[in-house]
């Protein structure tokens, strides 16, 4: 009797040590699938910006240079501030609303990246100075002991306008002013707002940004042939 119960002892134990390595087994395989299961990590949005610029150096230019140039940081009055979004509009629905890509980000808010472009252009045939700094603070000998003027820009609008589902294109508005710094204090010289817009390849978020680029360097160099039209 005490042999039959060993040996049905002895039988069971392989049998329940079986059953148990298949039950983890089992909450193995589960686990594996759960974690395959899971939602992958959002992907991270694309940093956009104008371009690397003039890779080549320019044409030597044999005309007079003219007068150096401050230029104070760019403004934004019409873009959420420090936003780094790439908005865009849909004129056909509810117009007055920007709405910003969720996966796409200018590398720094756009007011900086045109503040770039027009230094670029600016640059071309004049010293540009800092507003701030301490170059635009001395007196130009040149210029009848005369300070540099001052060119403030407001950046009113910079986003993707669709005028339909497949027509959109990059709109950048901005109001450039020219100031004479006096003793009597700042004299205007002129006031001008641009406009300018482009059409975009495609309709979406990198047919935008390439858009607002060519745009801002349009506009940049409008804003440039102006200034020497008011005479600085």
């Amino acid at each position: 009797m005490k042999n039959t119960i060993k040996n049905i002892a002895a039988s069971a134990f392989p049998s329940s040590a079986r059953g148990l390595f298949v039950s983890v087994f089992a909450v193995g395989l589960l686990g594996i699938a759960g974690c395959s299961a899971l939602p992958s990590p959002p992907s991270r949005p694309v940093l956009y910006d104008f371009g690397p610029g003039p890779v080549a150096a320019a044409p030597s230019d044999r005309r007079a240079p003219l007068p150096p140039l401050a230029l104070a940081d760019v403004e934004a009055p019409g873009l959420p501030e420090g936003s780094n979004a790439v908005l865009y509009r849909l004129a056909y629905a509810d117009a007055q609303q920007l709405r910003p890509y969720s996966q796409a980000r200018w590398s720094q808010p756009p007011a900086q990246l045109l503040q770039q472009r027009l230094r670029e252009q600016l640059g071309q045939r004049r010293a540009i100075l800092k507003a701030d700094d301490g170059a635009a603070q001395a007196r130009d000998a040149a210029q009848g002991g005369r300070l540099p003027a001052v060119l403030r820009v407001e950046l009113e609008e910079f986003s993707h306008l669709f005028a339909s589902a497949s027509d959109s294109a990059g709109v950048v508005r901005l109001r450039a002013t020219v100031v004479d710094l006096t003793p009597g204090g700042e004299a205007l010289r002129g006031q001008r707002v641009f406009t300018v817009r482009t059409p975009a390849r495609s309709a979406d978020a990198a047919g935008g940004v390439a858009a607002l680029a060519d745009a801002s360097t349009q506009v940049a160099q409008e804003v440039a042939e102006w200034v020497e039209q008011v005479g600085r």
